[in-house]
């Protein structure tokens, strides 16, 4: 654990009644939509590259337990689901996270591309001349 970082203190201060050996799931501080969630490793280290094997599948494993609690307490029409890895990549807390974001109908005027936004002039590749 490293007491500076934000998702170290986050598993020491939630309940989590989704985990397991490797990886957690908590609420996003900083939430894009209602039920934000973050799967986060267990062990404080900043690339999933960086993770072993076994817990790289302790974060995957979380996910469709954290798609099925959210489908129950929300029932969103869709979901993003991304991770940041690097600087360059937007990765501004270095601590392996995985974000599982709801979505709705209504919520973006037009929502497609989803996560291919990250890079606004290449997103719309359905439009000529982009």
């Amino acid at each position: 654990m490293d007491d500076d970082c934000p998702l170290c203190r986050a598993i020491s201060a939630q309940s989590m009644p989704l985990a397991n050996e490797h990886a957690v799931a908590v609420t996003d501080a900083y939430p894009v939509s209602r039920g934000h969630t973050l799967i986060v490793s267990r062990r404080h280290v900043a690339s999933l590259f960086d993770l072993s094997p076994d817990e790289q599948r302790g974060i995957w494993a979380l996910l469709p337990l954290v798609k099925d609690s959210l489908d129950r307490e929300l029932s969103p029409a869709g979901y993003n689901v991304g991770m940041n890895v690097g600087t360059a990549a937007g990765q501004t807390v270095g601590h392996v996270h995985v974000h599982v974001i709801p979505r709705n109908e209504g919520d973006a005027a037009d929502p497609r591309g989803g996560v291919r936004w990250v890079l606004p002039d290449k997103a719309a590749y359905w439009k000529p001349n982009r």
